[in-house]
């Protein structure tokens, strides 16, 4: 698996010179008034607004008819299980404070704590794939128009391609660790549209 290979690179130290030149490159092009934007930004992947939207996608299944369906929030948990699993167990402190600026605002700030103090995988990138990529692919199945399935597919991968260069430029992540927020957030988005495509029984 992709995902063990990179965390046994990242063990090894393969990323850390990488790690410490990317940073380095977006603390350089950091501007003042940019920083607004970019906290901004970030709210997208914020664990607030994702639940509710994940929240707001399983009701919207339930209510629609789709029962079953709505058990893809599953995914969502399994995956931020994942992640927490991570960082408690892998060492990967993220970049030091003299580098990272001010991320977004969130709960988890009350809880310090929370992570373990590493980065590995980045909890905004994983849950940014997970569930605008979810919302793209209903909305693709189930709108008749076009326009707005189209809107949909280039809007969450918009939201996504944003979210990898939010993380570096607040330097708040090494890109190590949005690669691999980007690639346990594909697996699980994989597994939750297999599931959502899954074959339907047929009526009687």
């Amino acid at each position: 698996m992709v995902f063990v290979g990179l965390t046994i690179a990242i063990t090894a130290g393969a990323f850390t010179d990488l790690d410490l030149q990317v940073a380095l490159a977006t603390h350089d092009a950091w501007q003042p008034s940019l920083h607004p934007l970019f906290q901004l930004i970030a709210e997208l992947g914020s664990i607030e607004l994702t639940t509710i939207l994940m929240l707001a996608l399983t009701v919207y299944l339930w209510r629609a008819g789709f029962g079953s369906d709505a058990f893809v929030f599953v995914v969502f948990i399994a995956a931020i299980a994942f992640e927490l699993f991570y960082r408690f167990n892998l060492h990967h402190p993220g970049p030091p404070r003299s580098l990272a600026e001010a991320d977004g605002p969130s709960i988890s700030e009350l809880f310090p704590g929370s992570t373990g103090g590493n980065s590995f995988p980045s909890g905004h990138m994983l849950r940014t794939v997970i569930v605008y990529g979810l919302l793209a692919f209903v909305i693709n199945r189930l709108s008749s128009s076009p326009r707005v399935r189209r809107l949909a597919v280039v809007g969450a991968i918009a939201i996504i391609v944003l979210m990898v260069f939010d993380r570096l430029y607040l330097d708040v992540h090494w890109e190590s660790d949005v690669i691999g927020g980007l690639i346990l957030g594909s697996i699980a988005l994989l597994a939750g549209t297999v599931w959502l495509d899954r074959p339907r029984k047929a009526d009687n």
